[in-house]
């Protein structure tokens, strides 16, 4: 079981100076200095635009999230400058250099399929919502490699009950933007695009599951999937959908851009399990971006006294 404490590390040890300093020089540039002060302090959500800003930091609390592990959290320039983000390059440092002038004002979410009430929703309502919440998840990608990181979002559940699903609706199915013009490395990635995945809805209400919108204290770096992403800390991370502009529920399955690439390697369902190998290498252990030693994989990445029950009498070598 994960118990909720406060970390070992506090943000700024694991922040640059220099990011720290840039961001309340950003701040104090746009006059809400005072205001950004009163919000815990330093780790102040930070938006894009001031309006959004202003509201952020005179409207918006942050709790502690439920489910928060108690492990180290990875240092942040490892987890901005250590990415998977295809659209922007298929190298680890590819999405930090290429990202850089991906607009991502104005945006808006497609809510969308079987639904009484589909409608489209700006950054500024997405963040009215809920609650805004700090969870510290765990999240492993499926080449090994896994990080510890205080995101900032809430249940993606309080948005997608909002919308009366139908009985139809068995499945919940995302789709990342995708502009060639802005995206050019994306080409020679051998993927299709716009990038999609999908998640039986039962998991996608599941409480764990987070729209995310920030990342330690700040919103979403564009090589992190800005403006607004999912994390599923109990699956590989290519699950983890980003940059996301439609949610649309369904009756049958959806394809997801890694399953209709390579079936074999990567399933719909992709719940971390060290007892199903890779076809390229062994999943028993992972590396952790900062630390010099592998560790062993736990199921369901340490979640499994919340999710395993989502999956009893499901043979989990066969649905990976």
């Amino acid at each position: 079981m994960l118990i909720g404490r406060k970390p070992d590390l506090t943000y700024a040890d694991v922040t640059p100076k220099d990011v720290y300093v840039n961001r309340r020089k950003f701040l104090r540039d746009i006059g809400i200095a005072g205001a950004a002060a009163a919000v815990a302090g330093e780790r102040i959500l930070s938006l894009t635009s001031p309006n959004l800003t202003a509201y952020a930091t005179s409207k918006l609390n942050f709790v502690k999230g439920p489910f928060n592990t108690d492990e180290k959290i990875t240092p942040i320039n490892d987890v901005t400058h250590y990415n998977n983000f295809y659209e922007f390059g298929t190298d680890k440092g590819d999405p930090a250099k290429n990202a850089k002038n991906f607009r991502t004002t104005p945006w808006t979410v497609s809510v969308e399929g079987e639904v009484k009430v589909p409608r489209k929703f700006s950054m500024e309502e997405i963040l009215k919502l809920a609650t805004l919440e700090e969870r510290i998840y765990r999240h492993r990608c499926v080449e090994r490699w896994s990080i510890v990181v205080p995101w900032i979002g809430y249940s993606l559940s309080a948005i997608l009950k909002m919308f009366e699903p139908t009985p139809k609706a068995k499945y919940v199915a995302f789709q990342s933007y995708y502009d060639k013009e802005q995206m050019p490395k994306a080409k020679y990635t051998g993927l299709d695009y716009p990038y999609v995945e999908g998640l039986r809805m039962d998991e996608a209400m599941h409480p764990l599951t987070l729209l995310c919108v920030g990342m330690y204290g700040e919103t979403l770096p564009n090589q992190d999937g800005a403006p607004v992403r999912i994390i599923v800390p109990w699956k590989y991370g290519y699950k983890s959908i980003k940059s996301i502009v439609k949610i649309k529920f369904q009756e049958k399955e959806p394809p997801t851009t890694w399953n209709l690439t390579a079936s074999n390697e990567y399933g719909f369902y992709s719940n971390v399990n060290p007892n199903v190998d890779h076809p390229r290498w062994s999943q028993a252990t992972e590396h952790r971006l900062g630390e010099i030693l592998s560790r062993k994989t736990l199921m369901f990445n340490g979640y499994g006294d919340q999710v395993a029950s989502l999956y009893n009498g499901m043979d989990l070598k066969k649905y990976h």
